[in-house]
């Protein structure tokens, strides 16, 4: 009797193992979807991540240029390095939008700020969440443009220039020698705006 009552646990253990084995598949499944869902995630805030910071970079070039066109008129510096007349460099965003497999959703350009949302072009994809599988994930991101020099307060002596401090340099600025002017990197950051910026 010992020997039947073995078979009859067996037998009724067999449906159990089946049910947790088809549990942890599925549970196994549905890690998987999130892991896609987080992948996708993760590729739509690299390209808003991207978008915002080239369209910031252009903005800050464009400034650079704008100061070395006025470097003999130190009074219109403060407005180049506030930012103002900036422009839009949204199309800088939607191309890096784009190389990074993404479609650029919005801009809203600021004085020296940018921000960005983008959507991923693919979707997630099959997945055992039903309903998923066609959402494109959205991400956004803001890059901040920041002058990095003091200006001057002081008029210019004589003939010359006043000189420009920018971190822990001070430039003497002479149009006659464009090598030794700041460039962009020197005048302006670029960065991505922390939770702290807004």
């Amino acid at each position: 009797m010992t020997q039947l009552r073995a078979h009859g646990d067996s037998g009724q253990a067999f449906p159990i193992y089946i049910t947790v084995v088809a549990g942890l598949l599925f549970l196994a499944l549905a890690y998987l979807a999130v892991g896609q869902a987080a992948v996708n995630r993760s590729g739509a805030q690299t390209a808003a991540d991207a978008a915002a910071l080239a369209a910031a970079q252009e903005t800050r070039d464009r400034l650079t240029d704008r100061w070395l066109a006025d470097l003999s008129d130190p009074t219109k510096w403060q407005d180049i390095f506030a930012g103002k007349g900036s422009g839009d460099d949204c199309w800088r965003a939607e191309q890096l939008a784009a190389e990074n497999d993404a479609t650029l959703l919005g801009c809203a350009p600021g004085p020296l700020n940018y921000e960005v949302k983008v959507e991923t072009n693919k979707p997630i994809g099959d997945s055992v969440v039903p309903g998923v599988a066609d959402t494109k994930s959205t991400e956004s991101a803001r890059a901040v443009i920041k002058a990095l020099c003091d200006l001057p307060g002081g008029g210019a002596e004589g003939d010359a220039l006043p000189q420009l401090k920018c971190g822990d340099k001070t430039w003497t600025v002479n149009p006659d020698d464009k090598a030794g002017l700041p460039g962009p990197g020197d005048l302006f950051d670029v960065h991505l705006a922390t939770n702290d910026e807004g």
